[in-house]
């Protein structure tokens, strides 16, 4: 269940990357606002959407931070990826080229991102299912193979979208907590510990705001 509440519990950034073109940032729109542009353009900067969403009676309030054409001309940078708890790793179906690059993007991720983030790939454009080039099985094989969680969606037709950004974003929390939990009973061994610091909380929850971008892409 989604809430428009201001007040949150737990703030997590979330990244998506892929190919230019495979719908990235229509499944952000239809995610946040629900809503989709056909004649979306492909523009260069940072765009960035929050959605909050009920996660085991906590509000977990998300940042998804969108490439907005910077894939295009290899320009996404390691800030891009700095403070990133989750990332939607996304391919067209319809398009082979873009599930191959998928190894590119994963590479990437883990050479600038945090090793314990939590990536989910995407298999997007279910709608156009009669021009399918990336078969299912395939996908959740190499999913399986590296460790992924695995999904297909349609931004257009609003199919599994709610559901792929719950997934991950649940997945986040349980192991946020669970590491909070871990973190108490260290400290309970060792001893108190002094008051953390803004400075010092950890990184998914110190979020740099991008400069925004003018309108949507793909």
């Amino acid at each position: 269940m989604a809430t428009t509440d201001d007040d949150y519990d737990f703030l997590y950034k979330v990244v998506l990357i892929g190919d230019s073109g495979v719908g990235k940032s229509n499944l952000l729109s239809r995610f946040t606002r629900n809503e989709f542009n056909l004649e979306s353009k492909t523009t260069i900067g940072v765009e960035f959407a929050t959605k909050s969403i009920s996660v085991e009676n906590k509000v977990v309030k998300a940042q998804i931070w969108d490439t907005a054409g910077q894939e295009r001309y290899r320009a996404i940078t390691s800030a891009y990826y700095r403070g990133a708890v989750g990332a939607l790793l996304v391919y067209d179906i319809c398009k082979k080229s873009s599930f191959e690059n998928v190894d590119r993007w994963l590479n990437e991720l883990r050479d600038h991102a945090d090793s314990q983030i939590v990536v989910m790939l995407v298999g997007n454009k279910t709608d156009l299912k009669h021009l399918r080039a990336v078969q299912t099985e395939d996908a959740a094989f190499y999913a399986q193979r590296n460790n992924l969680a695995f999904i297909e969606t349609s931004a257009l037709d609003n199919s599994n979208v709610e559901q792929a950004f719950t997934k991950i974003l649940t997945e986040i929390y349980r192991l946020s907590t669970r590491q909070i939990v871990n973190d108490k009973r260290a400290n309970s061994v060792i001893g108190p510990s002094k008051p953390i610091s803004a400075a010092a909380q950890p990184e998914a929850l110190r979020i740099e705001s991008p400069v925004k971008k003018s309108n949507n892409c793909c």
